[in-house]
């Protein structure tokens, strides 16, 4: 048990039966009446990120959560496969853990989080970024090379599908925000 002197941003802790991380927080001493805490809580299995405020001195309960990495093997049926990287044990996870499952590439590292005390995964984390291959896209006209307003359909060699600039060309390696599907530049 905690209390709310303790919060720090990136607390992990339960709340309404459900683990929250903290996100933000303020300590508030009016004057008048009794000082609370406002913060921002981020659901770790919806996402969602709700304000709640906690009284001075209120207990907490504090989970301990895990960070872990793991290597993208493949998916089936089954789930997502993933190699620990350094016990070399293999797990699977549900499609709903992952942030972007369709940018996966085999070998790819990603940052799994796991509630420590009851061994469950709570979701899988790519990097930012990730380099894919571009399969397909229509090809860009000629003089349209610095053009950064107009986007054109493109295939990623994991067969997600993003909107690129004009002037990239089947073949090119592009970097992808994985947080939201963008694209971030071509990379040599």
């Amino acid at each position: 048990m905690a209390s709310t002197a303790d919060f720090k941003n990136g607390l992990c802790i339960e709340y309404n039966n459900d683990l929250y991380v903290i996100t933000q927080f303020q300590h508030v001493k009016p004057g008048k009446g009794a000082a609370f805490v406002r913060t921002k809580l981020k659901n770790l299995k919806t996402g969602k990120v709700i304000d709640n405020t906690f009284n001075a001195g209120v207990k907490v309960n504090i989970q301990r959560i895990e960070r872990r990495p793991y290597q993208y093997l493949y998916n089936d049926d089954l789930g997502f496969h993933f190699m620990h990287t350094e016990t070399f044990e293999q797990v699977s996870f549900e499609k709903s853990l992952i942030n972007a499952p369709d940018l996966l590439k085999e070998g790819q590292s990603v940052e799994s989080v796991w509630h420590a005390d009851t061994e469950t995964p709570l979701y899988c984390e790519l990097p930012a970024y990730v380099v894919l291959e571009v399969t397909y896209t229509e090809p860009g006209l000629k003089g349209d090379t610095s053009s950064s307003t107009s986007l054109k359909p493109a295939t990623l060699e994991t067969n997600a599908q993003i909107m690129v600039p004009l002037f990239v060309n089947t073949g090119d390696k592009i970097k992808v925000d994985t947080r939201d599907h963008s694209y971030g530049e071509r990379v040599k």
